[in-house]
């Protein structure tokens, strides 16, 4: 069948996904709201539709983008480059990659297209798999050969991370959150005890005691034993948490593979100590991580800008910055990165352009603006929707937002309505609920929404992310 036949028949044409190989040409059409991979001739590889006419259709299954991958390697998740930023695209409703790269046009940057957690996971009914195979439509559709990352984000389950490796995710963040102990809420008895009891205390004092550590353009770092007990107490049961997973994956996939440490999501801010004590720690033991993610000061809540005082975050960064130069040259990584403006030109300044933005929530909320605009009934029912679930669903983040203070529905006009993603209480009330409506039949008719305004989503998409890029120095203004 030709493209005019399919035409004919009212089916729409993207562009840019059409590819000749192996004598066959494949492309995505739509018909309605429904996307489909079309081939000219069929291939025992991918199931599907044949046409009378001539030709193949195929749903946009899991086992349909592992068989494209097959034709094209470039739609095959591969490292971060040595030594390049990279900017992490999270996308919860699976639909925004072609937006997504759209941002990433004049930029220089390494994108990891693929990138969705654990528990995001669990609260979108979604798996790693059709995470995966989101990616790989939305990057064929754009015509997309860059090459891109695929990131199993917040790993608490070494099994999971496992999971991840054999369906071709090559970025894998570790969060051991789960063994890292409030040092700062014990006593310095308590500490004191602990870690005498710890089984590698005295290796621990060989290490720390005594020897100085110079951090080039900060000094000498020395830890006192109360500095060093605290230390090894809050981070020696994350850090070989973290080495388990590294080697368990190391033997699974003996050829490579990006590993970020992730502790950002701690009641406090990491000192330049306890970066130091599990950068090194991680080092000592063999793992070879590509970035590490502290606890940042300041307020580093959802979907909106950082809150806080400017010149320690400053120093606190530069610090960090220098330690991450000093023991080996990984990335520095800014989680809940969405919309932190203020602090992309300090990130990219202090790290000399070696850091990692992970952002997810911001696109989602870009969704949600669509509905605003061109379906504001069903921007209502969102969200009232997640106002009523907002009390469950922000037990797991770290936000401020008072969902009383969002004014009430029923007094704003439609034109108003866009008005409440753009302020704090709002737009971070509707971040955090995202999962309970995205299995809710308000997550089905979102997405059809989204279908009929797709070309509008992506550009907004593309508009939100650039700016993100911009502030961070890898794309110029435009």
């Amino acid at each position: 069948m030709s493209f005019k036949t399919l035409l004919e028949r009212g089916y729409a044409l993207y562009d840019r996904s059409v590819h000749e190989a192996r004598g066959v040409t494949f492309a995505l059409v739509r018909g309605g709201d429904r996307k489909q991979l079309f081939l000219s001739e069929g291939l025992s590889a991918f199931s599907g539709e044949v046409l009378p006419e001539g030709g193949f259709l195929c749903p946009l299954t899991v086992e349909n983008a592992l068989a494209l991958q097959g034709i094209f390697p470039w739609l095959s998740p591969r490292r971060t480059p040595e030594g390049e930023a990279s900017f992490g695209f999270g996308d919860r409703l699976g639909l925004g990659t072609p937006g997504h790269i759209r941002a990433l046009v004049g930029a220089k940057v390494f994108p990891v297209l693929v990138q969705q957690s654990v528990r995001e996971n669990a609260r979108t009914g979604r798996t790693f798999e059709e995470v995966l195979a989101k990616g790989i439509f939305g990057a064929f559709q754009e015509g997309y050969e860059a090459g891109f990352g695929a990131d199993a984000d917040h790993l608490k389950q070494i099994e999971d991370a496992l999971y991840a490796a054999d369906i071709g995710y090559t970025f894998f963040t570790c969060d051991p959150g789960d063994y890292v102990v409030a040092a700062e809420r014990l006593s310095s008895q308590e500490v004191k005890d602990r870690f005498t009891h710890l089984p590698e205390s005295e290796t621990f004092r060989r290490e720390y005691l005594g020897p100085s550590f110079k951090i080039d353009g900060l000094g000498t770092l020395c830890f006192s034993e109360e500095e060093l007990a605290r230390a090894a107490v809050k981070y020696g049961g994350a850090v070989s948490f973290a080495t388990r997973m590294y080697h368990a994956l190391a033997e699974r996939l003996p050829h490579g593979f990006d590993y970020e440490v992730s502790v950002d999501e701690m009641e406090t801010p990491t000192t330049c100590l306890e970066h130091l004590f599990v950068a090194h720690e991680l080092r000592r033991r063999g793992v070879d991580f590509v970035s590490l993610a502290p606890r940042f000061v300041g307020a580093m809540e959802k979907g909106v800008d950082w809150r806080g005082d400017l010149e320690v975050f400053c120093r606190e960064l530069r610090a960090h910055a220098a330690i991450a130069r000093d023991m080996g040259s990984y990335r520095l990584s800014l989680h809940s990165g969405s919309d932190k403006f203020t602090l992309y030109p300090l990130l990219a300044e202090e790290t000399k352009g070696l850091w990692h933005v992970k952002t997810a929530g911001t696109s989602y909320l870009v969704a949600l603006e669509v509905a605003a605009h061109r379906a504001p009934a069903l921007f209502r029912k969102i969200a009232d929707f997640s106002i009523s679930q907002f009390s469950h669903e922000r037990a797991s983040y770290h936000i401020s937002a008072d969902s009383s203070l969002i004014p009430p529905l029923e007094g704003l006009s439609d034109d108003e309505l866009p008005k409440i993603i753009e302020e704090h209480n709002g737009r971070q009330v509707l971040h955090v609920a995202f999962g309970s409506v995205l299995q809710n039949p308000l997550g089905d008719e979102l997405r059809l929404v989204l279908d009929e305004w797709e070309e509008e989503h992506y550009e907004r998409l593309a508009r939100h992310l650039g700016r993100h890029l911009e502030g961070l120095g890898v794309k110029s203004g435009g």
